[in-house]
């Protein structure tokens, strides 16, 4: 296992013990909103503390993008890029899918990959060139080749700033060219869950590089496809994500491009 995995694993676990103390009695969670429907908890803030603080002791020089502290730059060509706790809305009602998502950039590419679902306690993991892992078995996207027949994730919008008349027009014409659509609440989660073979595909507009960073390498390493809602590369910059296996994935695209944000 590359050192620099063994170290994410060991600050995501770390986190998940933190984020499973506070499940026991989340009546005593203070909750603030961020913005409208976006709630930060300080077992957010505590979890991402414990794993920058891990990271810090291992690797001092190198940069980090986390959801509740944002970015500190360095002159390093690594940058950690953090989600404390995916599904933080899901955490506060007690549902139980959020997750733990650590992933490593090396000059703007993902090369590490770690989400953790401390519920279910899986582990999945990722090298890049390396293959992807859960519970340290290999896994493989799913192997229905038509959308047709596909179980398919998504993210609805939240934010005041959202389109979600867009977006409902979109919901209405993916529902009807798939099988079933998802939306568990935890981007990172289910972006692992199309890794596993799980889901066989998943799209969202409007997340955040430390959602997709982790689960996009999961994916590609184990056999599918990532990309933007065009169909190119630069998903986390624009916040657009469309994944799967790479028959689903090309089936979804042609839906989703004109959707894009490239082309509006």
């Amino acid at each position: 296992m590359h050192p620099m995995l063994n170290v994410a694993i060991h600050a995501a676990l770390g986190a998940a013990q933190i984020i499973h103390r506070a499940s026991g009695d989340l009546s005593r969670l203070t909750v603030s909103k961020k913005q409208h429907n976006d709630f930060v908890t300080e077992v957010d803030r505590a979890s991402e503390a414990a794993i920058i603080d891990m990271l810090r002791r291992a690797y001092p020089d190198h940069a980090i993008l986390a959801e509740e502290s944002g970015r500190e730059v360095s002159g390093s060509d690594f940058e950690w890029i953090i989600d404390p706790l995916d599904g933080t809305t899901n955490f506060i009602h007690g549902f139980p899918y959020y997750c733990v998502s650590i992933a490593l950039a090396y000059r703007g590419e993902v090369v590490q990959a770690v989400v953790y679902d401390p519920n279910a306690n899986e582990l999945f993991t990722a090298t890049r060139g390396g293959g992807a892992f859960l519970n340290e078995r290999p896994i493989r996207v799913g192997a229905r080749d038509q959308l047709a027949d596909g179980l398919i994730g998504t993210g609805f919008p939240f934010r005041d700033t959202d389109d979600v008349e867009r977006y409902t027009r979109l919901f209405v014409e993916m529902s009807g060219a798939c099988a079933g659509l998802r939306r568990p609440g935890a981007c990172a989660l289910d972006l692992a869950n199309v890794a596993a073979g799980r889901l066989d595909g998943f799209f969202e507009q409007g997340v955040n590089a430390w959602d997709m960073a982790a689960g996009s390498l999961l994916i590609t390493e184990a056999g599918g496809r990532v990309g933007d809602y065009a169909g190119g590369g630069d998903f986390l910059r624009l916040g657009e994500i469309v994944a799967g296996n790479p028959a689903v994935y090309a089936q979804m695209v042609p839906k989703l491009a004109g959707h894009s944000r490239t082309v509006q």
